[in-house]
């Protein structure tokens, strides 16, 4: 869900103007899973430029003032997000923590890295929403061991129907500063794409798993 339009207007022309997002409707990328794609999200390049960290952490504060009263702590899904949950942890003046995707195979084999008090309050930051279900993974390693997840807050998310069914399976409410609506509208209005490429960007989001298969 997106708490303020203009927000998501200017993330999303952060995104595009750093290429933390690249849009190839040309020449798709292929994800990890399989899927042929032309986006491709990597956020964590928001970190490498200051004024845009700057603004996306603030942004990200400032919401979780509006959101989550009175949270306790803020945790970063690893590995994408732990930089910028520190970062929104340090607005705050707020204790930080990090959740592994896996716990530790040696030592203290922990998932959850740093300290947390009993029953804390907890605001969860990801970086970019694709199906929701590692993001989902930490809320449950937090729920483990007693903690009260708040809700999560995200830079950005393609609004696939099937992350949207998880988070609300799971119980968990999602905002993010900006969105696939908001970034194509964006891109289309500074020229990035051609209204032919603006077609294929809408026809990919109607069903992505299956767009492009030859």
């Amino acid at each position: 869900m997106i708490l303020d339009s203009e927000t998501a207007k200017q993330t999303a022309a952060l995104l595009l103007q750093i290429n933390a997002i690249k849009l190839r409707p040309e020449n798709p990328f292929s994800w990890a899973s399989g899927w042929k794609s032309p986006i491709y999200c990597d956020n964590r390049i928001v970190l490498s430029f200051p004024e845009a960290r700057k603004f996306v952490a603030s942004k990200m504060a400032a919401q979780i003032k509006t959101l989550y009263p009175n949270p306790d702590a803020v945790a970063g899904v690893a590995t994408g997000a732990i930089g910028m949950g520190l970062l929104v942890a340090e607005i705050l003046s707020l204790p930080f923590v990090y959740i592994r995707p896996e716990a530790k195979s040696h030592g203290r084999q922990n998932k959850i890295e740093g300290q947390l008090q009993e029953n804390a309050k907890v605001v969860v930051i990801e970086d970019l929403i694709s199906t929701g279900k590692s993001s989902l993974k930490a809320v449950e390693a937090l729920e483990e061991v007693g903690a009260e997840v708040m809700g999560m807050l995200a830079i950005f998310t393609y609004g696939f129907e099937t992350a949207e069914e998880n988070f609300k399976k799971q119980n968990t409410t999602l905002h993010t500063l900006s969105d696939y609506s908001h970034l194509i509208t964006q891109a289309s209005n500074e020229g990035t794409v051609s209204s032919d490429h603006l077609d294929t960007l809408k026809e990919w989001r109607k069903n992505p798993s299956h767009w492009n298969q030859s």
